[in-house]
């Protein structure tokens, strides 16, 4: 949100341009992907229709607990630089926090400062958001409300120096309030305009009813549009939405990792039709036999470009899918299995030998670093093996 913002703040300031390419704004000699001769511009990134993936493929934590920590900026170049896109520029939405932290980078170079003073000079100061931050002081840190995963266990918050367009800002809920009036035209802002811009550019998602602007996605359904962005990282969930019509505006955010993050609840605040959530089941561990999970190792393509990868270390069974961090799963029987992260299942579907002919993922709910698709609901999809 605050990132195309900035991008919308920026092209009024005639600093940049939506449909510049952005390598124009990347240090000289820098290679970004390009097709069909165009090239990849700063609304194809707020729009997430770049092309670009979910995560970059050379992405390889040496903590999964903080797994943007110790990306760097070489080797963000590195992979823009080889990276070969498998469709047309513009013609497909895919949420892309590489793509949203790319181009905070490229804005933070263009207005030749840090990506947070970026935010705090343009946003935060004309607006007085004075706790929304990425370093946070000794005051702030002290009423900072820890981050739990989904046991409630209390977890280290996530360090993006070099994506941190892509979700390293903290807040509360009074700045993001405050953020929220200015959208609906409660306070007089200099940043106006641009806000009113943001919802111009818009592109089809895909799915019925939803539309994506410049960081903003856009809900229509019965003549109402409910214009809103959701966000996780470990420990967290939020979501912040509005009612343009209706001028009504909602903040959600929680300190822990919800099965189907507070999506339901901001939305159901906005439109009182939106049911809430049903609890996910109570899944409870069992005690199996780890030389089952020998039969359970291999890829499994649930579409073209989704893979579930399956994979054992010792006694534990791991899941990775496609450009996303990798999750252990948990007997609850000698095929089912089930995350922690996350209200999602896994079920092994296998011959007379025990070797999985078939993977079916179901999944309740909707987590962030899973699939990202708040209407992707009560899903049962079938995969086959790839081995």
């Amino acid at each position: 949100m605050f990132t195309a913002l900035l991008l919308a703040n920026m092209a009024e300031r005639g600093e940049v341009a939506l449909r510049d390419p952005v390598v124009k704004y990347l240090p000289p000699g820098t290679k970004m992907p390009e097709r069909n001769g165009r090239s990849i511009t700063p609304v194809d990134l707020a729009t997430h229709t770049s092309g670009l993936p979910r995560l970059p493929t050379n992405m390889s934590p040496k903590d999964p607990n903080n797994p943007y920590a110790d990306y760097s900026v070489k080797q963000l170049y590195e992979f823009l630089s080889t990276y070969q896109l498998s469709r047309d520029i513009g013609s497909q939405y895919e949420y892309s926090n590489l793509g949203g932290g790319l181009l905070g980078h490229a804005l933070a170079l263009r207005a030749g400062m840090s990506y947070e003073d970026l935010v705090e000079s343009r946003i935060c100061a004309p607006l007085g958001m004075n706790s929304t931050r990425i370093t946070l002081t000794p005051e702030m840190k002290g009423r900072l409300a820890g981050g739990h995963n989904a046991a409630l266990e209390t977890v280290e918050n996530w360090d993006l120096p070099t994506l941190a367009g892509a979700g390293a800002l903290r807040s509360t809920a009074n700045d993001l309030l405050t953020f929220v009036a200015a959208n609906l035209g409660y306070t007089k802002s200099p940043l106006a305009s641009a806000m009113a811009a943001m919802l111009k550019e818009r592109r089809p998602t895909g799915q019925p009813g939803l539309e994506v602007a410049l960081g903003w996605h856009i809900f229509t359904t019965g003549g109402k549009e409910i214009i809103w962005h959701n966000g996780g990282t470990g420990g967290y969930r939020s979501f912040m939405g509005l009612d343009p019509k209706a001028r009504v505006g909602v903040v959600v955010l929680s300190n822990a990792e919800t099965a189907a993050g507070v999506d339901d609840i901001g939305r159901h605040l906005l439109d009182p039709s939106v049911p809430l959530l049903t609890p996910p089941k109570e899944h409870k561990q069992v005690a199996v036999d780890s030389k089952l999970f020998d039969g359970y190792i291999g890829r499994y393509q649930l579409a073209p470009d989704f893979i579930i990868t399956i994979t054992r270390d010792g006694e534990r069974l791991f899941e990775q899918a496609s450009d996303q961090p990798k999750f252990e799963i948990f007997p609850e029987g000698e095929r089912d299995y089930f995350l922690k992260v996350v209200d999602a299942q896994i079920t092994f579907v296998t011959d007379s030998k025990g070797r999985a002919t078939e993977l079916i993922l179901h999944q309740g709910g909707v987590a962030g670093e899973l699939l990202f698709c708040p209407y992707f609901l009560g899903i049962s999809l079938p995969a086959t093996i790839l081995r």
